[in-house]
């Protein structure tokens, strides 16, 4: 069932899945936001002002050439006004409207903002586009291009923008003053823009000597401090609201208030830090996307109070380290990390140019900073961003910067409280089981139904594939079918998803995973087996191994419980050919000019068809990216499970 976000039934059930003291907190804000209506405090009045968090002196010197070469590119493309967010081409960038959705060229209306009614793409357009744009993140690219070249053209675009956001967008008016983690994002972005600027003849009057900017920068700060997120909804949000509120706390700290939101913000850092992370390192909401989010905020509000000498707590060091590690040791041999659960695309700072790894950024910080271990895959390539925080945030290895911390010796295979295994093979292969938690908080926001589902690479490239997300708002026969059982490689009962979906982003009933079996072992045979009970009066159990000398992998499935209709999917990557005949597939594919494939021996017991690109209903495709898919070639083998039998299905790679 869809079910609208915004609607009666939608609001009832997000009542159900808080608490007391949540519900309590909500009806604060509203008697808080009724009262901001009409009584919108001054800024106080700042005087001498002074910018001092800038980089150390031959911080610049360090950015590796090919780094900036992309960083200088991407930079004059934005100045020719041209960008691409989520697979829309925007041309308008010399002079945007801030309020304008190019996609469906809707316009957001005016007025208080917490009345915007943003969750109806009708009256606002797609809100994400929207959104994005005003992140400003694309001010710290160019910011970053004036740093390295002196080229004042780039500053000068810079402060043009940020003149013309401040005057559009009033504090409290319009669409951009709504979701706590586009307002800790923007100043985040703000923070860099003036550092990144520093050596601009006109740099302080754009910030500290313009009170339009001191406005927006304090009511920025008094809305992160009068509405954080709360409860169910303390995911990756509240990390994002608490880095910006801290590293604007640090870098602009000129207001009365500023010691308070700091001492506020690195508490809410700390807290949410730690309890959105398994201790294994690995992010509560199993989306990895959002790992390499919260990753990025951690690493750039440790910066800003490293650069403001401000002391931080061991423990959030301590989990950027974890976080850092596990990320080492889920990516496959190309340093991609799992597809798993909700992706948006969202970073916490951006300083690079197109074609630069993500993950490999993150990996090259984390090597500056932490320090790489014996088992660490090799990075390769380059980006700016980390001289740049390692010129900021203090080694780890520094006395009394962080406890003491065994470190894996080895690399992890199995991540047990988060349900996840790795299991790994020769000529690249990389096999992921998902046995872990539906999601985090009890409305699991960012998660997929997708328990017991695989994803299986070969030197990088998906096979077996996790398809992805796709969207967010106002498609929700989309969003429903990418976040669905049938959108992964699990198996479904009687055409229902394991876990019950209550809107967009809430699950009304999680279902319980539990592995029983976890061995990742390189040599010889590699096992994982685990359960859940996702579906009423039956259990679904899968078991797959992987043999490294003949390069099999081996997936059982077995149900138990009354006779059920079965759904067995497999989702190829984009780029696998398949040739299906009855349960014998052949997959074909090319990887650097050189021709692979494999054969997928299929359960004989049910009857196997193809489709690829299918829309009514969505089947076969593959999300490369937030609001971007493409067809993709899925298997579905349907009959029935009446418990006497198992389901096997045998990948077996060719060279």
């Amino acid at each position: 069932m869809t079910v609208k976000s915004g609607s009666p039934g939608w609001y009832l059930r997000r009542l159900s899945r808080m608490g007391p003291r949540e519900v309590g907190g909500r009806v604060g804000d509203t008697v808080r936001r009724r009262r901001w209506r009409s009584a919108r405090p001054h800024c106080p009045s700042v005087t001498g002002a002074r910018f001092t968090a800038v980089l150390p002196a031959g911080t610049l010197a360090e950015v590796p050439p090919d780094a900036a070469k992309r960083l200088i590119a991407e930079a004059d493309r934005l100045m020719a006004g041209h960008a691409e967010y989520f697979g829309v081409e925007r041309d308008d960038l010399v002079d945007p409207d801030w309020w304008s959705d190019p996609k469906t060229g809707r316009r957001a209306p005016w007025g208080y903002a917490f009345d915007v009614p943003y969750r109806n793409e009708d009256a606002v357009g797609d809100i994400k586009q929207i959104w994005e744009l005003s992140r400003h993140q694309y001010l710290t690219v160019l910011a970053a291009a004036y740093a390295l070249t002196g080229n004042e053209r780039y500053a000068e675009r810079v402060a043009e923008h940020l003149r013309s956001w401040w005057s559009a967008n009033p504090p409290l008016r319009g669409v951009h003053w709504i979701s706590g983690i586009e307002l800790g994002i923007r100043l985040l972005s703000w923070v860099w823009v003036r550092r990144l600027l520093d050596g601009w003849s006109g740099v302080a009057g754009l910030f500290e000597e313009n009170p339009v900017a001191l406005n927006q920068i304090w009511h920025h700060q008094r809305w992160l401090a009068a509405f954080p997120s709360r409860g169910s909804s303390a995911n990756n949000h509240v990390i994002a609201e608490a880095a910006g509120q801290l590293a604007a706390a640090c870098a602009f700290g000129w207001f009365p208030s500023s010691a308070r939101w700091r001492a506020g913000a690195l508490r809410s850092l700390e807290r949410h830090l730690r309890g959105n992370t398994f201790d294994s390192g690995l992010n509560r909401e199993l989306a990895t996307e959002y790992h390499g989010l919260v990753l990025e905020l951690g690493l750039a509000a440790v910066a800003e109070a490293d650069a403001a000498d401000v002391p931080v707590p061991a423990s959030i060091r301590l989990v950027l380290l974890r976080m850092t590690d596990a990320l080492a040791a889920i990516v496959d041999s190309r340093l991609r990390p799992p597809r798993q659960g909700d992706a948006d695309d969202g970073h916490g700072l951006i300083v690079d140019g197109a074609g630069t790894d993500r993950w490999a950024s993150l990996l090259a910080t984390g090597d500056a900073v932490f320090g790489r271990l014996d088992w660490w895959p090799t990075v390769t390539g380059s980006d700016v961003r980390t001289p740049l925080l390692a010129a900021l945030i203090r080694p780890y290895a520094k006395k009394g910067s962080a406890p003491a911390e065994a470190r894996p010796a080895s690399r992890p295979g199995h991540f047990a409280d988060a349900g996840m295994t790795i299991l790994r093979g020769p000529a690249g292969i990389w096999c992921r089981c998902d046995g872990g938690p539906h999601g985090f908080l009890s409305i699991a926001a960012h998660a997929h139904a997708d328990a017991l589902s695989v994803e299986v690479r070969h030197d990088g490239v998906d096979v077996l594939a996790d398809p992805g997300t796709f969207c967010y708002h106002g498609q929700p026969e989309w969003r429903q079918y990418f976040r669905s059982t049938l959108g992964h490689n699990t198996l479904q009962l009687d055409g229902g998803d394991q876990s019950v979906s209550g809107g967009p982003f809430l699950w009304t009933r999680h279902a319980r995973t539990r592995v029983l079996t976890a061995d990742p072992s390189e040599e010889g045979v590699s096992r994982w087996c685990a359960e859940h009970d996702g579906y009423q009066d039956s259990v679904h159990r899968r078991r797959v191994e992987l043999t490294a000398a003949n390069h099999e992998l081996k997936v059982v499935d077995e149900i138990r419980g009354p006779r059920r209709a079965v759904h067995l999917t497999f989702h190829l990557g984009p780029t696998i050919a398949a040739d299906l005949v009855g349960n014998w597939a052949v997959l074909t594919w090319t990887r650097e000019g050189e021709d692979r494939f494999a054969v997928l021996d299929l359960p004989g017991q049910l009857r196997w068809r193809a489709h690829r690109g299918e829309s009514d209903p969505p089947l076969g495709w593959y999300s490369t990216g937030f609001g971007r898919k493409e067809p993709a070639t899925t298997l579905v083998g349907t009959g029935f499970a009446d418990g006497t039998e198992g389901f096997t299905t045998v990948l077996r790679f060719r060279d």
